[in-house]
């Protein structure tokens, strides 16, 4: 007798069923994902000395709404970290002297509220800070 694959198994009828799930995101990691590659292009822009970074897009004010994995981290320090983080992201729109310095802000930003509430994608959000 052959042993299933670890992520299949076998039913009474010797045919083999999938017992892998697929990850699902939730509308606040998707949000996040998208803030992250739209920063990254940001970063590059302003690493090519171009400060044209378009509208500040309002989608990111979803960051208020979204569901998020654990709904329980919603809370109070969430949201006003939420406002910290949309500001510092508005000032990369609105003030292209200090340009680095506002994105880097961002960063931090990001990176405070990460310490407190899912700290796995720190590591990757400090790669884009602007030397």
């Amino acid at each position: 007798k052959e042993n299933p694959q670890p992520e299949q198994v076998v039913t009474q009828n010797n045919k083999t069923s999938s017992s892998f799930k697929m990850y699902e995101m939730s509308e606040m990691a998707a949000l996040m994902e998208q803030m992250y590659a739209d920063n990254q292009r940001i970063k590059q822009k302003i690493e090519n000395n171009e400060l044209d970074f378009g509208e500040f897009p309002e989608y990111y004010l979803k960051i208020h709404s979204a569901q998020m994995t654990d709904p329980d981290e919603f809370d109070d320090f969430f949201k006003s970290e939420a406002l910290k983080f949309l500001a510092t992201q508005q000032l990369i729109y609105t003030d292209t002297v200090h340009v680095k310095e506002n994105f880097n802000n961002m960063v931090n930003a990001c990176i405070e509220c990460h310490h407190k509430k899912c700290t796995g994608p720190i590591e990757r959000i400090k790669k884009l800070y602007i030397e």
